[in-house]
């Protein structure tokens, strides 16, 4: 990418002033939030908030964090779940009921789907389609989900959003998560807060308890396929799990006896991390190797296994002896695990609630996380210590920034009940929707991205579409992105067949604006090219200018200096010299790699100003048209290895040429300038 842009940028002073309108590189990822609040955003009362549970009342249960992590179901594997077909190993649904035959019609037809969507077979996956409906028909929630899914995408069926709700409405209503999650999203986005805070609460609390039975990690690394328009090779080659030649390095150095490389495998096959599956007993054996071998780090992480049960026996008296191991190594994360032990009297002689709260105060004076969270939920508790809820809110915001998923869940809790916090739906629904996109329905982004490094991008494709319908942002950039990058290939399924050119543009502009409403601004900025371009839609400057204010918002820089080029050009935004300059001075405050591009911009503004009917400016106003063609022949041919170092050569010569022939003639003019001999001086 950055070669890529360095090319441009070279073109660029080679050939004009200002013409382009890409000159320097989007950001590939959504910047992430950081939660900061004013003392507005607090009750001034809110220890006498009626809402707020009492230590000793009947729904404390309700926000006591330190109830057994018992998980009665786990919605991986309901009915409904595409997991199963995709992973063999997945255990098959646990009912006392038989199946019924709208069960093995929903079967039979989504593993048909997922199928054909392999193969590139449109009658295949017709075939499939209709199994689905009629399952769904019969009323099997799965089925209705999965249509929903086609309708909304338009997918051997027209385009219906009306109706994709319904089904999705229908699906809920009969327990189906996935449809709740896409309900929930849909009302998000209508800005509808008080039902998508509701789905979503109900959604996080499935995510949080889910995890720790599930065999997905309980976060799902969110891999972007791209970076800008270029796939992003180096992130998916840290995604092939065992394949990977640096896990194979690491697994090698492990076996060796290197016990830095055998806390590093317990830890990848812990927490399921780069592609490879989550296996608590993998994670237990290089932990106890890498103890044996003097490394401290993975005592702490074996209490923990040991105090969960996670692929060993529950055994409290074990996970407090190498917790006590890990905090005498300064491994202050350690604390926390203490201090449950001592909030439930597990692993010791009795509770201690006084001793529980130094030890998570210990956490927090070391900087650990953890400890904010563990504290705020004995402050909003009473839990040992005197009830503070303006100082429980401030210990869950600090964890809440760390990224600690239960506080999040717990601080949406407060905006969404008015504890505390003043309610706000807005950003319960915000928070609560971030932890809920944790559940194990995220597990289909994995198997997304292994199809995609197989080769296989159509199963790849609707993966990432159903994960779109779900809400999930980078499931929306990576599939629009696959539908831009593949376009010429039998993998998008449209209404009737493949998708035509007009609807495979028409769902990518689709999913890149969902993406941008979420804050993706390399999304906005890819609608406002097609806009400006008419690329897959009709040429619209307005709506061009729209979407790249869009990404202005979001402090994009190549954004802000296209908004500055239409108004230097009157494309769309009023002729206007002086803001075309502020948004051009603008984009180098924003961003520093826009200072060449900037600066040829704002010389062709003066010429512009000082010259307005020149050739020169008509010269640059014609730029636009040529330079696409100019770049076309600068990628193919200058930028080839063998052509480049021709051609360099051939500069070369041409230079030397042509500083001789200066040398010459200026030696010629200097001869004609001598006076002949015996004239006067």
């Amino acid at each position: 990418m950055a070669c890529a842009l360095h090319r441009r940028l070279l073109l660029l002073a080679a050939v004009s002033l200002a013409a382009a309108v890409f000159l320097f590189s989007p950001a590939a990822a959504v910047r992430p939030f950081v939660l900061v609040l004013s003392g507005e955003d607090f009750l001034k009362d809110s220890a006498a908030h009626p809402s707020l549970p009492s230590a000793d009342s009947a729904d404390a249960d309700e926000w006591d964090d330190f109830a057994d992590d018992t998980p009665a179901a786990d919605p991986l594997l309901s009915p409904s779940s595409w997991v199963p077909l995709l992973d063999p190993t997945s255990p098959p649904t646990s009912s006392d009921e038989p199946d019924s035959p709208a069960d093995a019609l929903f079967v039979a037809g989504a593993r048909a789907m997922l199928s054909a969507a392999s193969d590139g077979d449109d009658v295949a996956f017709a075939t499939a389609a209709a199994q689905i409906e009629a399952a769904a028909e019969a009323g099997h929630p799965g089925a209705q989900s999965a249509l929903a899914f086609f309708s909304g995408a338009g997918m051997t069926r027209p385009v219906s959003r009306s109706r994709a709700f319904l089904l999705h409405k229908f699906a809920a209503d009969a327990g189906d998560l996935q449809s709740k999650m896409a309900l929930a999203y849909t009302y998000f986005r209508q800005e509808m807060y008080e039902e998508a805070v509701t789905l979503y609460a109900e959604l996080a609390e499935a995510a949080l308890t889910s995890s720790l039975i599930s065999k997905e990690p309980p976060v799902i690394e969110p891999i972007r396929l791209h970076s800008g328009t270029e796939e992003n090779k180096e992130a998916l080659r840290k995604s092939r799990g065992e394949d990977d030649e640096d896990f194979q390095i690491t697994e090698y150095q492990a076996q060796r006896g290197n016990a830095a490389a055998m806390y590093k495998l317990g830890l990848l096959y812990y927490y399921g991390l780069r592609g490879l599956r989550r296996d608590y007993g993998k994670a237990f054996h290089w932990f106890s190797k890498a103890v044996e071998k003097g490394e401290t780090r993975a005592m702490e992480l074996l209490g923990e296994i040991y105090a969960r049960g996670a692929g060993v026996e529950r055994n409290y008296t074990e996970a407090y002896m190498w917790l006590t191991l890990a905090a005498k190594q300064q491994h202050y994360s350690a604390y926390n695990g203490l201090g449950y032990l001592y909030v439930k009297g597990y692993g010791v002689e009795k509770k201690n609630l006084t001793k529980a709260r130094e030890l998570f105060e210990l956490a927090v004076d070391n900087k650990e996380p953890g400890g904010h969270y563990n504290l705020g939920v004995l402050y909003l508790k009473g839990i040992g210590v005197k009830r503070d809820v303006i100082r429980a809110c401030n210990h869950l915001l600090n964890a809440v920034n760390a990224g600690q998923p239960k506080a999040i869940y717990q601080v949406a809790k407060l905006f969404q009940k008015g504890i505390g916090l003043k309610t706000n739906l807005h950003m319960a629904t915000m928070l609560y929707k971030s932890v809920a996109e944790r559940g194990p329905w995220s597990s289909l982004s994995r198997w997304a991205l292994e199809s995609y490094l197989k080769g296989d991008v159509g199963k790849a494709l609707l993966l990432y579409s159903r994960m779109a319908d779900l809400g999930y942002e980078v499931a929306q950039s990576n599939a629009a992105w696959i539908l831009d990058r593949y376009g010429d290939q039998t993998i998008c399924m449209g209404e009737s067949g493949f998708c035509t050119d007009t609807e495979r543009h028409l769902r990518s502009h689709a999913l890149w604006w969902q993406a941008s409403e979420q804050g993706n601004e390399h999304a906005a900025l890819l609608i406002g090219d097609a806009y400006y371009y008419g690329r897959g839609v009709a040429r619209d400057y307005e709506r061009a200018a729209e979407a790249y204010l869009h990404a202005r918002s979001q402090s994009n820089a190549q954004a802000i200096f296209n908004l500055g080029y239409m108004h230097e050009h009157g494309h769309g935004l009023p002729l206007d010299l002086h803001l075309a300059k502020r948004y051009y001075d603008q984009a180098v405050e924003v961003d520093s790699a826009a200072k060449l591009p900037v600066m040829l911009a704002l010389t062709s503004l003066w010429l512009r100003k000082n010259y307005a009917d020149s050739y020169l400016v008509r010269f640059i106003d014609s730029l636009p048209e040529i330079y696409p063609v100019v770049e076309e022949w600068v990628e193919d041919v200058l930028m080839d290895e063998g052509n480049a170092t021709i051609l360099t050569l051939f500069a070369c010569l041409v230079t030397v040429l042509y500083l001789r022939e200066r040398q010459r003639r200026q030696v010629a003019a200097a001869a004609n300038q001598q006076p002949p001999d015996g004239a006067p001086m």
